[in-house]
């Protein structure tokens, strides 16, 4: 392709990034705004039009797939641009390494080991620790080598105070140099260190690298940063590109600051903007832009829709998360009986355990779904463990689920001891090698673990008996649920008085925290930033909503089943609504997007604060910038947590959004409409669930025992007054009623008395 080809489509500020010279770059490209285009489009424009050779140019990004990607666009359009050293971060910095090896102290033959190898090598030393001990000291080794920290360094407090981590990180190091073999940290941390130690070699790199390239510098950690300053030399020509508005991957390490003071780690740095977006719409793009307004911490852009107008984005509030679910299957299968197809559809949300309430209802309803970034819910390995629990309970016989859970979290039950068991149970006192495998009608698993627990040796049988123990105070609480008040440690009853979980939730949290599986799989969470936890909290969500006895146990795994058997049952269909994470959309766009779980507590999370917040705002930014055409938004008023009904207020994120360019529709909370300008609220609209709905002024101030002026406490919050009083249905009198209430400290909460009344405690005058 020649020059007056690729150069004729850019725009101008595309073509100002790609035929810039001399003093550093930063092009900060807004979503949308053809950044690989310009990257891609510069490494052609430097080899054909500049003379630079192109092995001289270096260009890095994150990923494998972004670095091919990259590789195949730039032949396309200058064939000698395969020559161009084109890699990801670690990839460049193996190249180095090996190329280097013995002034690095390593052989040029060196093995990565990846994250279980690490946690492998580093038990090795410590084998009075338990695996998921080991695993969250590794994954410190692996932050601190990402800010660049030996175990040796000041800083290193910063990631654990503790001297025994130290310890613990030079124990590693040293196991780890001596199998010869490096881990991903190294990848970037030896390479700032040979250069540092060994200015011949820096001198070299900076001889050979002429250009060096770096793509979605947003994501970069600091170790990164420092060896990019490294590699890059006096008369290096450095560009980067990113956007500041889209760093959302701090919890990998990511550091936004990188981007937002390059132009004062690299003196002389030229900044070009590109604002024009390619993707979406004016109105779509103006929500977007006004939650990210609201960022300190970013260098400022103003996105401008190269499509134009078109529709405005609908919020849409409803009673609760069902509503939820039954609201974007409505609204997708409307649009799909008018032509839309499925895959123009996507459903974000903020945690994997929200995908659950969409898969049930898309199930029920035949529409075709995908869950990318993830597994579906019924198959991530908490929910199978927590499902295993239950079904043992519920029938004694069952071999897989007591396999799969006898020994987990790890009891000293191995496989030996497990066979001796089954074989006991299918045939008492006969040879594992030769049994039948026909139940004895008297005998379950339970009552032949207690057959070989005297042979057992010590550690088996410890581990067996507290197993036994955990089964015998579950199997009492689902037959006689109301003598659980009684026993129990008074954490436990703390717990589920704090949560106030109602039905089977009150069961199923028990067998969470009794099993040992919570906390399991919380530690899991620490270790690789999962999300287990909150999935098995959806569970337990989930079975609230059926009584608590053997019966609704029962009726809680069929129906679990039927749902899991229709999902084995369905084909990969390519025409499927996609379920997504908001962290998983970076790169994706979608006709339509429905961004759901706009809650305090959900989007953005309770305890986010700061530049923790800052993050959940540009997550809120690149969810609305990944639609297209049609973007839509949903809260709602109650959603189940820990196993009851909470009532939630509307996200901040709403109110940042105000309702000048979007439509909404449903009932409007009081909280909400009172933080924005009323003269926005399109009451009304196309409600596929119900039709318009208009509001009511409520009950006034006065329902029942619940006035406003009344004061109350409550265990979390402390003292508070009644400040409003309204109809949680305004169109239906005798829906009940919800009490806002304000606290001593300053908050303001909302509350439906009629399932949290014991958790409000009204204050006498005499009180």
């Amino acid at each position: 392709m020649n020059r007056d080809q690729y150069l004729s489509v850019l725009n101008p500020e595309q073509y100002a990034a790609v035929t810039h010279e001399g003093s550093p770059l930063l092009i900060l490209a807004g979503a949308g705004s053809g950044k690989t285009r310009v990257i891609t489009t510069k490494i052609a424009w430097l080899i054909a039009e500049q003379g630079v050779p192109p092995e001289s140019i270096l260009a890095v990004t994150f990923t494998n797939k972004a670095a091919r990607e990259m590789a195949q666009r730039a032949t396309r359009l200058e064939p000698r641009a395969e020559r161009s050293v084109l890699r990801t971060f670690h990839s460049f910095g193996a190249w180095l390494l090996r190329r280097n090896a013995s002034l690095a102290g390593l052989v040029s033959n060196f093995t990565i080991y990846d994250d279980d190898d690490a946690v492998t090598l580093l038990a090795q030393s410590y084998p009075a620790l338990t695996r998921q001990q080991i695993s969250f000291a590794a994954h410190k080794i692996a932050r601190a080598k990402d800010y660049g920290y030996g175990f040796d360094s000041p800083f290193l407090a910063e990631i654990d105070p503790d001297p025994e981590f130290a310890e613990m990180y030079r124990t590693y190091e040293r196991r780890l140099r001596g199998t010869g073999n490096l881990d991903f940290g190294d990848l970037i941390l030896l390479p700032v260190r040979l250069l540092e130690e060994h200015p011949e070699v820096r001198s070299r790199i900076h001889s050979r690298f002429s250009v060096i390239m770096v793509d979605e510098y947003q994501d970069s950690n600091v170790a990164q940063f420092e060896f990019l300053r490294s590699i890059t030399g006096p008369e290096t020509y450095l560009c980067v590109v990113g956007d500041d508005d889209q760093s959302i991957y701090r919890f990998r390490g990511a550091e936004v600051r990188n981007i937002l003071t390059f132009a004062d780690s690299f003196s002389g740095t030229e900044i070009i903007k590109l604002e024009r977006n390619y993707r979406s719409t004016e109105p779509i793009l103006d929500t977007a832009s006004r939650v990210v307004a609201y960022n300190s911490g970013r260098l400022g852009k103003t996105l401008l829709a190269e499509r134009g107008g078109g529709k405005n984005p609908v919020l849409t509030f409803l009673p609760n998360q069902d509503d939820e679910a039954k609201f974007c299957a409505a609204l997708i299968q409307n649009a799909r009986d008018k032509g839309c197809p499925y895959q123009d559809w996507a459903i974000l949300y903020r945690t994997n355990a929200q995908s659950l309430g969409f898969e049930t209802e898309f199930l029920h309803r035949k529409i075709p779904y995908k869950v990318v970034g993830s597994l579906k819910f019924y198959e991530r390995e908490e929910i199978k463990d927590a499902l295993a629990f239950l079904a043992l309970i519920a029938n004694g016989r069952d071999e897989v689920a007591f396999r799969r859970i006898v020994n987990k979290p790890a009891r000293g039950v191995g496989q030996v001891t497990q066979d001796r068991i089954v074989a006991e149970a299918h045939n008492p006192s006969a040879d594992p090698e030769t049994v039948s495998f026909d139940f004895d009608e008297k005998q379950d698993l339970f009552s032949a673990s207690r057959a070989v627990l005297p042979s057992l040796s010590k550690k088996a049988k410890s581990g067996l008996s507290d197993f036994l123990t955990i089964i015998d105070s579950l199997s009492l609480l689902i037959r006689t649920p109301e003598n659980d008040e009684q026993s129990g440690d008074d954490k436990q009853k703390k717990t589920a008085r704090k949560k106030g979980a109602v039905g089977l939730a009150v069961f199923v949290e028990k067998l969470l925290e009794r099993s040992g599986l919570l906390d399991y799989h919380a530690g899991q969470d620490e270790i690789a930033g999962t999300q287990k936890v909150a999935n098995l909290q959806e569970l337990m969500n989930a079975s609230s909503l059926y009584p608590l006895s053997e019966e609704g146990l029962l009726e809680f795994l069929e129906h679990i089943e039927l749902d899991r058997s229709m999902v084995e049952e369905e084909n990969t269909n390519p025409d499927s609504v996609t379920l997504i994470t908001l962290h998983n959309t970076k790169g994706l766009e979608f006709p339509r997007v429905i961004i759901t779980g706009l809650e305090t507590g959900v989007f953005p999370r309770e305890d986010k604060k700061g530049d923790d917040l800052e993050e959940e705002r540009r997550l809120m930014y690149v969810g609305c910038t990944r639609a297209m055409d049609e973007l839509y938004f949903t809260s709602c008023a109650m959603r189940r947590l820990y196993g009851r009904a909470a009532y939630m207020e509307p996200s901040r994120f709403l109110s940042e959004i105000g309702t000048e360019n979007i439509d909404v529709q449903g009932m409007v909370p009081r909280s909400f409409s009172s933080r924005i300008s009323l003269s926005g609220l399109a009451h009304g609209g196309y409600n596929p669930l119900s039709g318009n709905q208009e509001r009511s002024s409520g009950p006034g101030g006065e329902y029942g025992k619940w006035k406003t002026g009344q004061k109350l406490f409550h265990d979390d919050y402390g003292y508070g007054i009644i400040t409003e009083v309204a109809f949680t249905d305004p169109s239906d009198p005798e829906s009940g009623c919800v009490i806002f209430v304000d606290f001593e400290t300053g908050g303001r909460k909302r509350f439906l008395p009629e399932f949290q009344e014991k958790d409000l405690l009204l204050i006498g005058e005499d009180d």
